[in-house]
């Protein structure tokens, strides 16, 4: 297929459906995910219009107003914080079932955010739940906390 067919192809899909290159309002943003939904049905065969489409998706959610407040929560949520929630989670435990931190008032004071997990809490915690360090830091790399 020559370059003139392909630019033809590619400019009457995106004149059919513009919102898969960019999303430019709240209708847009529901038809980009309704075809997400049915496009990762078959994923092995749709993969390059899904990798278009989810840079459209997480363009509008990063710099859409409705996405402010949930993008500045998770802008200043502490990684160590959500890791540990996490680990609780998933292995149904509560404050009482975390020897490698302490007390009960003090898991609930960490959770809350009044403390910090110490490196010796991370490196007790991945060592008994087999997880890398690093799941504690990521969402804060680069900030100064």
């Amino acid at each position: 297929m020559g370059f003139t067919a392909i630019k033809e192809k590619a400019s009457a899909l995106f004149n059919e459906a513009s919102f898969i290159s960019q999303i430019r309002n709240k209708r847009d943003y529901e038809r980009a995910m309704a075809l997400m939904d049915e496009l990762i049905e078959d994923y092995d065969n749709q993969k390059a219009l899904i990798d278009v489409l989810s840079g459209s998706i997480a363009r509008w959610e990063n710099t859409s107003p409705e996405f402010n407040v949930f993008n500045d929560r998770i802008e200043k949520l502490d990684s160590g914080i959500a890791t540990l929630r996490v680990i609780m989670e998933q292995h149904h435990l509560g404050v009482a079932d975390l020897p490698e931190i302490g007390s009960k008032s003090l898991v609930s004071r960490i959770l809350r955010g009044d403390r910090r997990l110490t490196r010796d809490h991370i490196e007790a915690l991945s060592q008994r739940f087999g997880i890398s360090p690093a799941l504690f830091f990521q969402a804060n790399r680069g900030q100064d906390n």
